[in-house]
């Protein structure tokens, strides 16, 4: 994702090569503020000029004469120098190879170098040369600040004594920020961060869409994550977090809805928001419904909230596995122990082409994700003789309980059977492009309609009317007027593709009526000239050029609906092609209906990314927020999610091009290996 944001990062492209520990990447910092350039608080300037220095006083300290008088050896590297070596190339050779040189610990204060000023007291002009790239160890705190968010790692994690003296081993000038210095720093990062999200809101002309989801940490706090996505001026997705926040307890709708429309009022987007996808839970269910009656209350323009498509098939599915967990239990237990022995997967793998039962590739998924269950089923189904084989030629490892009866066999077929047009869907919902409202609703219908209720064993029919019972509920929540809108503005859906449910004559014309009202330009001009539409028709006392314009603007009116009959007479699109591309290359057929269809397609289907609820993926982001404390939660992920989007580290209001200290860290690296500083230690 683009963010037009400023860049205020200085580039080091045209900066005269100097000691790093001179550069100050981010200036006028208060005395608690972090300078980039120095591993202390500040960069104090004393006030008296300080007393002048002979340069040998100042590099000799650096340096040790050798027995024989005849040469001076470097005490950091032991790299050697003729006893007449100019004072001024042994200044360069500590810049060039130990940046920080005099931050070591020896008791040297006031002998350190100056920096390079009109009033500095060096008399020696630099030698126009070509210099290494420098880096001052100090940088490193500003790349672990990155590591910690991208990692979604505590602050805490950097106070492990054993990580800071590995550190030290690598170079003992290297100094890591305190923990409390740390979190400061990450909390301001995420306000100025937070600021350029809220620029980028402003600029957003169209109508936005808000997700919800939830989790409690191993705090037993609870959270929820505030997404909200766009359709920009291009015809692309754009998504952004706007928030992490504590939802107080005891966590009702209402503490929900009153944290909800706080994050709203932040970014100043309570006009903007057109629909609210939520977690299906009935806290949020009434939280959304509470913020309807609000800003139906304020006169905000329409706004709906829908279930995650994603967490209705999630419950789907798991009440179709609940009679076979037994069974995938026992088959995952036997997938781990190919995993983990090489042995037992070439066995696998050659027993599968000898049976000819399918390429398998390792490591299989083991996860209790739905990815992983579904595996679990296939290869019960696919490779089943090839297990088999597996476990008896590896008796003495595995155990012969592992074997599956004939019993056990026919539940997996059942299920699997059972299960395959729901795998199909979740594949289909599991792309990276954000999966509309209109085919979401498509996919659920046939779910409907493959679901066996009948000709089911007793043990199965249960769970069939389980998940029957969940798609009606989901069907029923999404059939409305709202959602009609949305569907029919997907181009491969139109009214052809529609549930019966939600194909109505009655939603057709309110269709009609909505976009008449909200989206042609004369209507809407028409009714804030001071005459309403009551007044026209009844040919109230008007002007005449008032009157004139009455028959162009019903004439105008007249073109914007045959707007939306000619795009509906049309035949739907081919489902594979890309949506906002059909709507970026026919926006000029359809002016004033491309408006409408940028605002309904930004709605979410799903609350949360279907890959992060389905896949192995998921694991990790859970345990990842689980285990994050409350002090740093907020923070951490709101900078993940926004450095992953593209908008860059912020501090105040300076950006930090963590790339660019990266290449001066690699530089450096390569010019301190070249030296072969490290080979005594070797």
């Amino acid at each position: 994702m683009e963010w037009s944001v400023n860049n205020a990062f200085k580039s080091y492209k045209d900066m005269e090569p100097k000691p790093t520990m001179d550069m100050v990447l981010i200036p006028s910092m208060d005395p608690i503020d972090i300078v980039l350039g120095s591993s202390e608080k500040g960069n104090v300037i004393p006030s008296a000029k300080p007393r002048k220095k002979t340069m040998t006083s100042v590099y000799l300290r650096y340096f040790e004469t050798a027995p024989d008088g005849k040469t001076r050896r470097c005490k950091f590297c032991g790299q050697s120098y003729s006893i007449a070596t100019a004072t001024g190339n042994l200044g360069r050779h500590l810049n060039n190879r130990h940046p920080g040189y005099d931050k070591t610990g020896e008791n040297v204060t006031s002998s350190a170098p100056q920096p390079t000023t009109a009033a500095a007291t060096v008399t020696m002009k630099p030698q126009p040369q070509a210099r290494a790239p420098q880096v001052d160890y100090d940088h490193l705190n500003w790349l672990l600040i990155k590591w910690l968010a991208l990692a979604t790692l505590p602050p805490s994690t950097l106070e492990e004594k054993w990580l800071a003296n590995s550190f030290k081993f690598l170079n003992p000038s290297i100094q890591l920020w305190p923990g409390d210095k740390y979190k400061a720093v990450l909390l301001e990062v995420f306000r100025s961060m937070r600021e350029d999200v809220r620029a980028t809101l402003e600029q957003v002309s169209s109508k936005v869409s808000i997700a919800l989801d939830f989790w409690t940490s191993y705090e037993q706090i609870f959270y929820m994550s505030v997404a909200c996505q766009w359709i920009d001026e291009n015809w692309s997705f754009q998504k952004v977090l706007l928030d992490v926040c504590q939802v107080s307890y005891p966590c009702t709708g209402s503490d929900i809805y009153h944290s909800l429309i706080k994050v709203l009022k932040m970014y100043n987007i309570e006009n903007k928001v057109l629909a609210c996808t939520h977690d299906n839970s009935q806290n949020a269910n009434h939280a959304c419904h509470t913020l309807k009656e609000d800003l139906d209350g304020q006169k905000m323009g329409p706004f709906c909230f829908i279930p995650c498509a994603a967490r209705t098939l999630s419950l789907i599915i798991d009440d179709a596995l609940r009679t076979t967990k037994p069974v995938i239990a026992k088959v995952r237990e036997f997938v781990q122990e190919l995993n983990a022995s090489l042995d037992m997967s070439e066995d696998f793998i050659q027993f599968t082409t000898a049976y000819k039962e399918g390429s398998w590739q390792f490591p299989l998924d083991a996860s209790a994700r739905w990815s992983g269950s579904y595996q679990m089923l296939d290869l019960v189904q696919k490779a089943g003789r090839s297990m088999d084989a597996v476990v008896r030629k590896n008796e003495e490892v595995l155990d012969n309980r592992m074997l599956l009866n004939a019993a056990e066999k026919n539940v997996v077929n059942i299920v699997h059977n059972c299960l395959e047009p729901l795998y199909k869907v979740v594949n289909e919902i599991c792309v990276d492009t954000p999966p509309t409202i209109g085919m979401v609703i498509v996919y659920m219908d046939h779910i409907s309609d493959t679901i066996p209720t009948r000709q089911l064993p007793d043990w199965l029919k249960n769970a069939a009317e389980d998940m029957a019972k969940k798609l009606r509920s989901y069907n029923n929540q999404v059939c409305n007027i709202f959602i009609y809108l949305t569907a029919i503005l997907d181009p491969r859906v139109k009214c052809e593709l529609i549930p019966e449910n939600l194909n109505s004559e009655n939603y057709l014309e309110e269709a009609r009526a909505h976009f008449v009202r909200n989206y042609c330009t004369n209507h809407i001009s028409s009714t804030r000239s001071g005459y309403s539409t009551q007044d026209i028709e009844d040919g109230g006392s008007v002007s005449f050029a008032e009157e004139i314009a009455r028959k162009k603007r019903r004439a105008s009116m007249s073109n914007a609906t045959d707007e939306l009959t000619q795009y509906l007479s049309e035949s739907p699109a081919p489902t594979k092609i890309d949506v906002l591309e059909w709507w970026k290359v026919n926006s000029m057929r359809y002016p004033q209906l491309s408006v409408m269809a940028r605002d309904f397609l930004a709605v979410q289907a799903t609350s949360v990314k279907p890959k992060e609820l389905f896949y192995s993926k998921g694991d990790e982001i859970g345990k990842q927020r689980f285990c994050m404390p409350h002090d740093s939660t907020q923070a951490i992920l709101c900078i993940k999610s926004w450095t992953q989007g593209g908008l860059k580290l912020k501090y105040k209001s300076t950006e930090i091009d963590c790339e660019r200290l990266m290449e001066m860290a690699a530089a450096a690296a390569v010019d301190i290996s070249s030296t072969g500083i490290y080979k005594k230690q070797k």
